[in-house]
């Protein structure tokens, strides 16, 4: 019996973009930009309190929700930070962002159902809506990526049930205003629509920017589902461990998703999670310092090279140049460059039509010094054409 389920079966077919073409090279030297992963290795106090949690014992079954304790922790680093006033029994600790996208949209996606994302979007929630079995309905952003309305309001039918925000943007490095923010609430509350917010980089912010959570804008709570994650922020890609907020009648049917999919995350990783959000606060800032700078010599480096021209992003380890300059497809740049220097990058049609022009370069995977040589290879290219 070879028979798939038609939810494998009637859906698209995940892309790995530039970093399944670069895994199919062998022998070559080439700089992984494409990735979004930090470089930092994870800050020794949230390895050593997992480490002690392990020989405490603490490796059994704990809370479905997490344990009760990391949760106490979150909701008083939100309350803090994110003006968010929830209760413990509002968040649930996750398996990275990912599992609470994955659940949040299980739970509340049903067949035909459709779900906005702004485009350029994130890939990897397309794939969690159609294995719903919703339509993913683009809205493209306006101009320098902002947020407007006007582009979203026609897109949205009797169908329509989510829209997906990412704040801060990957992969464009923009924060949403809170005009901006504003807008899609208005149209959120207007049509009866929840939104699923993605704010894994809240943390990571330059020049004076702003993080809001959409949920804390009037008439937003009771219908936001926010998603948060330890992954970039703290170098703990490979941890897998985040956490979600949602309103009151949403968590039974969130918690009936993660309980029968994971039963719960790790025990003693959730202690790992605790010593990030209760120590030392300077390492966090040490770990964003290291990013602005790390930004600042690709971002400088990118508009001194021909037919390129790049935004400062306002937060995340993504820059988002545009090569419209070049008169060349955001693919061909990206193959070429891939083919003949060995920088890889993604395309920024990877991230939809509105993303083309663009090529999306993340300066949080790679050592400074690994980065002016990737930033020296693409001048050389860019000069050349």
């Amino acid at each position: 019996m070879k028979h798939l389920a038609k939810r494998i079966t009637g859906t698209s077919k995940k892309s790995f973009g530039m970093y399944g073409r670069a895994a199919a090279m062998t022998g070559r030297d080439l700089i992984h930009m494409e990735l979004g992963r930090p470089h930092a290795d994870t800050p020794d106090h949230i390895k050593e309190a997992t480490i002690a949690a392990i020989r405490a014992g603490k490796v059994h079954y704990s809370n479905l929700p997490g344990e009760l304790h990391l949760r106490q922790a979150l909701k008083e680093k939100l309350a803090r930070q994110n003006a968010m006033e929830v209760t413990t029994d509002q968040i649930i600790v996750t398996n990275g962002l990912t599992h609470a996208s994955y659940a949040a949209i299980m739970a509340f996606i049903d067949d035909g159902d459709e779900a906005i994302l702004l485009e350029p979007y994130y890939p990897q929630h397309i794939g969690k809506i159609e294995l719903a079995g919703g339509k993913v309905v683009m809205a493209p952003l306006g101009e320098d990526f902002r947020i407007d309305p006007a582009l979203i309001a026609p897109k949205i039918t009797a169908r329509t049930k989510m829209i997906v925000l990412i704040n801060p943007c990957n992969p464009t490095g923009r924060v949403y205003s809170r005009e901006e923010l504003q807008g899609l609430a208005d149209l959120a509350i207007k049509h009866d629509l929840l939104v699923i917010a993605d704010e894994v980089y809240k943390d990571i912010l330059f020049d004076g920017a702003k993080h809001i959570s959409i949920a804390t804008l009037p008439g937003m709570a009771e219908r936001t589902v926010s998603m948060f994650a330890f992954t970039k922020s703290y170098a703990m890609d490979g941890w897998r461990i985040g956490y979600m907020t949602a309103p009151d009648w949403a968590i039974p049917a969130l918690l009936k998703i993660t309980a029968n999919d994971v039963t719960h995350v790790n025990t003693f990783i959730q202690e790992g999670a605790l010593a990030a959000i209760t120590g030392d606060p300077a390492v966090l800032a040490g770990l964003i310092a290291e990013d602005r700078e790390k930004r600042d010599i690709v971002v400088t480096r990118l508009n001194q090279m021909a037919g390129v021209t790049c935004a400062w992003p306002e937060g995340t380890i993504y820059a988002f140049p545009s090569i419209k300059g070049t008169g060349l497809g955001s693919q061909i740049v990206a193959e070429r460059l891939l083919d003949e220097t060995g920088v890889v990058v993604e395309a920024g049609s990877f991230y939809g039509a509105a993303g083309e022009g663009h090529l999306r370069v993340c300066f949080g995977s790679l050592s400074t010094p690994h980065i002016t040589e990737a930033m020296d290879r693409m001048q050389r290219f860019f000069g050349a054409l």
